[in-house]
């Protein structure tokens, strides 16, 4: 079923020279030369802190060029630190691009600094008198209105100066401890009679094996695997939950939800009404893990089994018809999304084929303008073609924002895979129309497989998280607590749909984005991203006249405006129950079709 001989590789000359020549060489001083120029203007014009109940005047002049100048180094800098990014994932063995990487984070700390700066400053400004005089106030309110609230929420520029540096020896330090750690466990695991020492990656992925046998000793290795480890990792995740949990408090959050809420864009209200429609349908999704046991002919699901195949893989999905598939139904939807797919297809946008010191996975990564360049690790299955679809989506967004300078283009992870979900479905329904009965079964089951994970798991992850900094408030977590803690989060998002006897106690040492200082709670912007785009496609299979171009006007506007006000806009209310439970509802009837689909026994 492999497939990785003739497939694309991208082209990403069109940016920037090679790492290591004298060109990037010289183009990487022009950029520390901006952030000096940059910083001479700030002082010179008093961009700072202060009182942020004060309320400042600065002349609409002053304003757009501080404005525009930040906005040029910003703009520059991601296109170097994009660029970088996808040499590397192409190539992780490339010397020159990991260097320059390394070379280039003191710029990007600046700039970090020059953002601190900027957002204090802008928060303290007459901002309704700015709106009116300069239109590149009035097209920055949004960034503008939460430079306000955040100026509310810094510390003295000495104090947030002294944590940003400080990060890099605390939090930062302690997460890269969990990549070396866990990156670097070798889990002895016999096969085929063979004792080996397999990458804790390649046992993980023993989940997918058709054989319970195997699922369920690389179960158990796993586990033994993570109870060697517990004590360095417990100790990296209390002293990251730890900070998190200070500087929040130093910068008067309530707590580090709240400050994360801010950051995606939604409220309190919001966040409730999707978990409790959440956990209103976990019965269904219980219903669902009971229909796969059935069809497994198992009596209960156990945690190895939730990834266990159910169904052949159906059809064979070459690059070729997969292209051709996905710019058919785009263009049934909209000339633009089919547009922003034959350019990636015909403008080497997208590196698609497995090869070695590549990075697993996919991604789409925005360069510039309405540019950006995808990578995948392309297999010729109905999930190869899914995922080369989600991946459009994700560049479909950014040509929707290509007017949008840099600022107005920054995103919440709430809404950054509207499209993404918006675009995968479209092309799943699609082939599941067209595909027979054991096709139609391996579609669903992909689809299930994913929501389930993406509702019922995520949601005990943001669970045991928000425990956890709970906790930490007042002690240190050992980690036997850590443990007990995630078998309660699970037990309250699986309940019966698996046995309780084999819950993963040690999800939070897997997942390693519980390990960021800066990126807390980025569990439930998946399901918020999930439930957001399934709800947006009701929508549109209803009420198709005039969708695509609303639906456009709003991914343009994914970094100008909350949540609520986007889902306005379609008339919308994200802090009322009812419309979660419609994007469920879609979970729901793939559901009914999963279990029309298994014999009875």
């Amino acid at each position: 079923m492999t497939e990785t001989l003739d497939l694309p590789v991208w082209n990403l000359e069109p940016f920037l020279p090679a790492p290591g020549s004298p060109a990037f060489s010289e183009a990487s001083r022009l950029a520390v030369e901006q952030i000096s120029t940059v910083e001479a203007l700030f002082d010179r014009h008093g961009v700072e802190g202060g009182d942020p109940e004060a309320t400042v005047r600065v002349p609409k002049e002053v304003f757009e060029e501080v404005l525009q100048a930040f906005l040029d180094l910003r703009t520059r800098l991601h296109l170097i630190e994009a660029y970088l990014e996808c040499r590397i994932s192409a190539d992780t063995r490339e010397p020159a691009a990991q260097a320059s990487l390394s070379e280039l984070q003191p710029s990007l700390a600046a700039l970090r600094l020059l953002q601190i700066r900027l957002t204090a400053w802008a928060g303290r400004l007459d901002q309704d008198s700015l709106k009116v005089q300069s239109p590149l106030a009035e097209a920055h309110g949004f960034f503008l209105g939460r430079c306000r609230v955040l100026a509310r929420h810094q510390m003295t520029a000495d104090e947030e100066s002294l944590a940003a540096e400080m990060v890099l020896h605390a939090s930062t330090s302690w997460e890269k401890l969990h990549g070396d750690v866990t990156s670097q466990i070798l889990v002895p695991f016999e096969v085929d009679g063979e004792a080996q020492s397999l990458p804790m990656s390649a046992v993980r992925n023993l989940a997918y094996d058709p054989d319970r046998g195997v699922r369920e000793r690389a179960y158990h290795a796993e586990v033994a695997a993570w109870e060697a480890v517990r004590l360095p990792l417990a100790a990296a995740i209390n002293s990251i939950k730890g900070e998190v949990n200070l500087l929040a408090r130093r910068r008067k959050w309530s707590s580090p939800l709240e400050a994360m809420l801010f950051d995606h864009a939604i409220d309190r209200p919001i966040l409730d009404a999707m978990l409790e429609a959440s956990e209103e349908a976990f019965p269904d999704f219980r219903r669902y893990l009971q229909a796969k046991a059935r069809l497994l002919g198992l009596d209960s699901l156990a945690w190895y089994d939730l990834y266990a195949p159910v169904a052949e893989a159906g059809q064979s999905w070459d690059y070729e018809s997969a292209a051709a598939f996905i710019q058919r139904h785009f263009e049934s939807f909209s000339p633009s999304m089919a547009a922003t797919a034959r350019r990636a297809f015909e403008q080497g946008w997208i590196d698609a084929g497995p090869r070695p010191g590549k990075v697993g996975g996919a991604f789409c990564m925005w360069l510039r303008g309405d540019e950006s360049r995808i990578l995948s690790n392309y297999l010729p299955t109905h999930d190869g073609m899914s995922t080369l679809a989600h991946e459009l989506g994700h560049a479909y967004h950014n040509q929707t924002r290509a007017a949008r300078s840099i600022l107005q283009r920054r995103t919440p992870s709430t809404l950054a895979e509207t499209a993404s979900i918006f675009c995968e479905t479209l092309v799943n329904e699609a082939a599941y129309e067209q595909a027979d009965a054991p096709g139609r079964l391996a579609i669903i089951e992909a689809f299930l497989q994913n929501a389930c994970a993406v509702v019922v798991d995520v949601i005990g992850r943001f669970y045991f998280e928000h425990s956890i900094f709970e906790r930490r408030s007042t002690r240190a977590l050992s980690s036997e607590e850590l443990c007990e803690e995630m078998r309660q989060a699970q037990s309250r998002s699986y309940g019966d749909g698996l046995d309780p006897e084999t819950y993963h106690p040690f999800m939070w040492a897997v997942k390693s984005h519980y390990y960021s200082g800066t990126e807390s709670f980025y569990n439930y912007p998946y399901t918020f991203g999930l439930l957001f785009g399934l709800g947006l496609y009701a929508i549109y299979r209803d009420q198709p006249g005039g969708f695509p171009e609303a639906y456009e006007d709003l991914l343009s506007r994914t970094g100008m405006a909350t949540a609520d006000a986007l889902a306005n806009s379609f008339g919308l209310d994200l802090r009322s129950k009812a419309f979660w439970v419609r994007s469920l509802d879609m979970i729901r009837e793939r559901i009914s079709r999963f279990e029309s689909l298994v014999p009875d026994r």
